[in-house]
């Protein structure tokens, strides 16, 4: 059938589709010409990814369009809707951090994710960030020199910030605006580059204490001095005109990709991100797709992008909303060979160790597979349950691929019920989530794992039978030390090597869902303590408790909220009652 439907394949531009033996799609791809694309998948030796890629399809299905840009933009939205196992180029890529210099009568410093685009027109946003750690540095760094508002939330008193002088007391002081002006443009300034005016004051300050013999104080800021020529101090480049622009480029060894991408801000190399993943289509593909995929997540798009010649720079002007320019010589062109040397500087570091550790993942699949004796494993999904005394009940999945933690791919659920009944929530979670792969024709893991024994595996395997689905299930049994020691499947228990590399791994899996659904269970139970206690006071119905639970998410807010804010939520008597409470 797959023979055939190869024969008929059309010579126009699109995307193909393919599908592995249970219907789900494995992998998206766009090409000029889909005919000749598709078949050379399987007229080409391949290695690696690839090589796998074409032993899994089963089917493929394509979709024609008027232009090879046209099927860029499809390719996309099709990568996005179905996150196809095969397609990992940003799979890993987390959303990027920035520094946002609120726009407030008392601004803000803090660092945010998931940047609303809009917000770069109510508030000043700084980079962005690759390093999560650089970013809260520095935030931290300018709120030890300045003394700019720290609390979300206005407190009715002086917090701690005031009495060490980090803070002006914005709380119950009138502060000057031409204050509050000078300090936040002295903030702009440094995190545009400009470390002249913090540098001079932090020397000041250096003398002040030295002079009168507070040596502590004097080395602590002297740490402060060396961290910003250090680390902020960022490698500058022949750019005279101070327009926001990225660098792309890329280096190919063994079939692995290495692109690298600079972040240019006024005239600095303020941050640089690197990704290194194995190939499936040629390198001017990968890459062309990787910056058009970037630019899809939540990231401030600059003025210009400085791509290799490697790129189609036509289809990426034609789908961005920046200038996309191939430098042939000059200050750019030397950016990208700078780009360029720094992604094989880095995949001649890590791919012998990504190498490893690929090899060593799935020798450790292929001995789980051999031991259960199933015909494939990628995807496992593992389950865990946690409450009090039946309260809070909460269930946790997260995923492994390949033997790597899949993140994107973790889920939470609040068990509708609470009742000290594992094996109902269990029930519950278990068919959820199978109920909404089926309906959504997701992707199907290769394995189950639940934590317990029998009676959990036996949920778990009468929920499958009841929805008619047909993947294997495990349960990782304890001993009487409540330490794992056995698989049970299939009716029969397989005792397991404690100094074997398989239990390690089995091990890691248990231990991250556990974590991640231990932690959920705290956040839920920390917010149920505020929601308990509103249900406990008369004139708090469900349009106030909203409100309230909204704006201050626990109890430790209230009680530093402002009176007036508090009134215009409820009224004074309920309030009066509300603060005894708490």
């Amino acid at each position: 059938m797959l023979s055939e439907k190869l024969k008929i394949l059309p010579s126009n531009p699109g995307c193909y589709l393919m599908k592995n033996s249970d219907g789900v799609i494995i992998y998206v791809g766009k090409a000029k010409d889909i005919k000749k694309r598709v078949n050379s998948y399987f007229t080409k030796n391949h290695v690696g990814k690839t090589k796998k890629l074409v032993e899994e399809i089963s089917d493929i299905e394509y979709l024609v369009v008027s232009s090879e840009t046209e099927a860029l933009i499809l390719e996309l939205n099709l990568i996005k809707k179905h996150s196809p196992k095969y397609n990992v180029l940003l799979r890993d890529d987390k959303s990027y951090p920035y520094i946002e210099l609120t726009n407030e009568k008392f601004p803000r410093l803090y660092v945010i994710r998931n940047v609303n685009k809009k917000k770069k027109k109510t508030s000043y946003l700084f980079g962005p960030y690759p390093n999560v750690n650089a970013a809260r540095e520095t935030v931290n760094l300018l709120n030890r020199v300045y003394p700019i508002r720290k609390c979300n939330v206005l407190p009715n008193k002086p917090c701690l910030y005031y009495h060490i002088e980090q803070c002006l007391g914005y709380c119950f002081k009138n502060i000057d605006e031409n204050t509050i002006k000078s300090i936040t443009d002295e903030i702009l300034l440094f995190l545009k580059g400009d470390h002249k005016l913090i540098t001079k004051k932090i020397k000041d300050e250096i003398e002040v204490y030295s002079s009168n013999l507070d040596y502590e104080k004097a080395l602590e800021l002297k740490n402060l001095l060396d961290y910003i020529e250090l680390t902020l101090a960022k490698q500058k480049v022949e750019m005279t005109d101070n327009i926001d622009r990225d660098i792309f480029a890329s280096y190919v060894i063994d079939n692995y990709i290495s692109i690298q991408v600079f972040f240019i801000r006024n005239g600095k190399i303020v941050e640089r991100h690197s990704k290194i993943t194995e190939l499936i289509e040629d390198e001017s593909e990968t890459l062309t797709k990787y910056v058009a995929e970037f630019y899809n997540k939540d990231i401030l798009m600059p003025k210009e992008i400085v791509v290799s010649s490697k790129l189609d720079d036509k289809i990426l002007n034609d789908i961005l909303e920046s200038t996309v320019i191939v430098p042939k010589r000059g200050s750019k062109r030397k950016l990208v060979e700078m780009a360029e040397i720094n992604a094989k500087t880095v995949l001649l570091e890590k791919i012998e160790l990504i190498k490893r550790k690929e090899y060593k993942n799935e020798n450790l699949n292929q001995k789980l597979k051999d031991l259960l004796n199933i015909d494939k494993l990628y995807r496992i999904d593992i389950f865990d349950n946690s409450s009090i005394a039946g309260t809070y009940n909460v269930g946790g999945m997260v995923v492994f691929k390949n033997g790597v933690p899949s993140k994107n791919d973790y889920r939470k659920y609040k068990v509708s019920k609470d009742l000290n009944d594992d094996y109902n929530s269990f029930r519950e979670v278990l068919y959820r989530r199978y109920f909404k792969m089926i309906k959504e024709k997701a992707e199907r893991p290769d394995l189950i794992i639940v934590d317990g024994g029998k009676g959990q595996l036996s949920v778990a395997n009468e929920i499958l039978a009841s929805l008619n689905i047909n993947i294997p299930v495990i349960s990782l049994k304890k001993d009487k030390s409540h330490n794992t020691d056995s698989i049970l499947y299939k009716g029969e228990e397989i005792k397991l090597d404690k100094t074997d590399e398989l239990y390690f791994y089995l091990a890691k899996m248990q231990n991250e869902v556990h974590n991640f659904t231990i932690n959920f269970h705290k956040s839920i139970r920390s917010k149920g303590s505020l929601s308990s206690v509103l249900d406990d006071i008369e004139g708090i119905g469900e349009v106030r408790k909203k409100k309230l639970l909204g704006k201050y998410k626990n109890t430790n807010n209230i009680k530093l909220a402002k009176k007036e804010e508090l009134l215009k939520i409820i009224p004074e008597k309920v309030l009066k009652e509300l603060l005894k409470k708490i």
